[in-house]
């Protein structure tokens, strides 16, 4: 029979090491490749859920942001102008920033509530609120 210590280090050397830089919210990158004069979004979806907001919300920020129309065929997203990833991905920063994380507590636990003329962001985590822009 082996002992403890035999057992407990047998133990830590089947344990996954984690690589990560201790942020438990990680913002997701775009993954897409251009068709003709087209952006193809491939992942968008699965950021939109990974960001718990809606796809449309997202996409009017985009929109709007990028200055191009858009459409959801099936998981994709297509952008109707060739737009790279380096402009793409710092404008999925900036709508995190403004719509999921918190302004007090910096943690991802929020959601949107509508308050009459005013959406706010309430956190779930610390339980404070923030008026954010209702039109995009």
């Amino acid at each position: 029979m082996e002992s403890y210590e035999e057992l407990l280090n047998k133990a830590y050397e089947s344990i996954k090491v984690v690589e990560s830089n201790g942020e438990r919210f990680e913002i997701p990158k775009i993954e897409g490749r251009f068709e003709g004069k087209k952006t193809i979004l491939t992942n968008f979806l699965a950021i939109s859920s990974h960001l718990r907001r809606p796809p449309e919300h997202i996409i009017k920020f985009l929109t709007k942001e990028l200055a191009t129309k858009a459409s959801i065929v099936g998981e994709r997203l297509i952008l109707n102008m060739k737009i790279p990833s380096k402009k793409i991905n710092p404008k999925i920063e900036q709508y995190v920033n403004e719509f999921v994380i918190c302004q007090e507590c910096k943690k991802p636990d929020t959601k949107i509530l509508k308050e009459g003329k005013q959406s706010a962001l309430h956190c779930l985590a610390c339980g404070a609120k923030h008026v954010i822009r209702t039109k995009i």
